[in-house]
């Protein structure tokens, strides 16, 4: 198993910007692909950015496309969203999500169901 933490949420000002990290214990981090989800209260859990286990591919939200980057350090076993440009939109709770390496993730990897472990969260917060 993998457990991941996120980190480096907090309130910012809008136009501002904001690095995530999704720390994995273990050393199996490299075997999984990780995506990035969202929920802001009201409304339904939201898919942000995912990431292969290689690194090689990357998939984004149109909300979010141009704006956020995904990216991971394998040898760090971390996953970073970089958010620039941030918007009041872009408030909730951010998760990251841990998809074991299998099947074709450029299908499962918007699906939420489709990730096997899950961190705590961590709350962003854009103030206009």
């Amino acid at each position: 198993q993998v457990q991941l933490v996120e980190s480096g949420g907090g309130l910012v000002q809008a136009g501002g910007s904001l690095r995530l990290s999704c720390s994995a214990s273990g050393r199996t981090f490299s075997s999984y692909n990780i995506g990035w989800f969202r929920q802001a209260p009201g409304k339904e859990r939201e898919f942000v950015a995912a990431i292969s286990w290689s690194g090689g591919s990357t998939y984004y939200a149109d909300s979010v496309k141009g704006r956020f980057t995904i990216s991971r350090d394998n040898a760090k076993n971390t996953v970073y969203l970089q958010k620039n440009s941030l918007k009041p939109e872009d408030t909730a709770v951010y998760y990251c999500a841990a998809d074991k390496k299998e099947g074709d993730y450029s299908v499962t990897a918007y699906m939420y169901w489709e990730y096997d472990y899950w961190g705590q969260g961590t709350q962003v917060t854009v103030s206009s």
